[in-house]
């Protein structure tokens, strides 16, 4: 559980709190603006951290942060790093860390590379950290919130993916344009694997209230729906170099705000799911309340028998990317 420890001191002394501590594995663009987000609202320090070959850039852009701090008005108090060590104390862990995919790797490379990433890292928070909550952000993303499960041992409401809220975000920014209104008043509900498989429902979905199908035709909604599936895709076209981190890191800070300030939000995220949904042993994007405890409850809701099989079909492709991660850890034990 997520908590603040107080001391009240005899003699009217002053009252000391004791800050959160947010480790964040991966000191590129989304770990980075992450670190961002979370220093500038000054409710806990940060612990940048990468690879040796890398300490330089984490410790360089945690200190260009901290800097900030004068100018903006917070506290925090970040490092950067590459030791396993300094996350001893984190109360909970983003990891962003891995290889993105580039011209000539297959999906079974990337899978392979980022799992022995999560192996990695996964046991350093075991050691180090040990009642921390993870959160996943690397790519694949189902694939290796499932391998962090694996990897640190902990239980299901301490490890899941960062996938939902970011996709809900792209759904709802493509409403809001189509209709000209706030996003404010714009909800937007998607489940699944964070992939093309991705099942958006857009009879959840809702303008102030008021269900998407009653605002929009099929087809606009259609051209809405497929825009979600492709959104990241869209950005890494357009970028030619790298992928989203903006709205990533701002999907991550939601869900760091639900659990720090024990916010009880239902957003939706990717969990280890035990029969949820009609699925047993793999992570899948679907709402849950999230607060101190980490995930507290995964809300279920009643399927129509499309989306059931949309969703089975999502849960095939992350089920092919677990297969693919099993044959590389066979494999591995049977070099050793």
């Amino acid at each position: 559980m997520l908590c603040w420890p107080v001391i009240n001191r005899v003699g009217g002394a002053r009252r000391k709190r004791v800050r959160h501590k947010i480790g964040i594995v991966g000191a590129g663009n989304v770990g980075a603006s992450t670190a961002q987000r979370i220093a500038e609202r000054n409710y806990a320090d940060v612990v940048l951290l990468d690879i040796p070959e890398a300490e330089g850039v984490a410790r360089g852009k945690a200190l260009d942060i901290q800097e900030s701090g004068p100018v903006l008005g917070y506290d925090t108090q970040l490092e950067g790093g590459s030791s396993h060590a300094q996350l001893d104390g984190c109360d909970l862990i983003v990891v962003t860390a891995g290889m993105p995919r580039k011209p000539g790797m297959s999906r079974d490379d990337l899978v392979t590379t980022n799992q022995r990433v999560m192996n990695e890292w996964g046991a350093a928070i075991k050691e180090y950290a040990p009642e921390a909550i993870v959160i996943v952000v690397t790519n694949p993303l189902d694939a290796m919130a499932q391998a962090m499960f694996h990897a640190t041992g902990f239980p299901r409401r301490r490890v899941m993916g960062m996938a939902g809220v970011l996709d809900s975000a792209r759904m709802r920014s493509f409403i809001a344009a189509e209709l000209g209104v706030s996003v404010v008043d714009v909800s937007a509900f998607v489940l699944g694997g964070h992939g093309d498989t991705m099942v958006p429902l857009p009879r959840c979905s809702t303008v102030a209230g008021v269900p998407l199908p009653e605002l929009l035709d099929q087809d606009r909604i259609a051209r809405i729906v497929e825009r979600t599936a492709n959104g990241g895709a869209e950005i890494v076209n357009l970028l030619k170099t790298g992928s989203a981190y903006y709205a990533p890191s701002a999907s991550v800070l939601a869900m760091v705000e639900a659990m720090v300030l024990d916010q009880k939000r239902i957003l939706p995220c990717s969990v280890h799911l035990e029969g949820e949904y009609g699925h047993n042993g793999i992570f899948l994007g679907v709402p849950v309340r999230l607060g101190a405890q980490g995930v507290e409850e995964i809300v279920e809701i009643e399927l129509s028998s499309q989306e059931q099989e949309s969703l089975d079909r999502s849960a095939s492709a992350v089920e092919e990317l677990l297969e693919v991660m099993r044959r590389g850890q066979a494999a591995g034990s049977g070099a050793s």
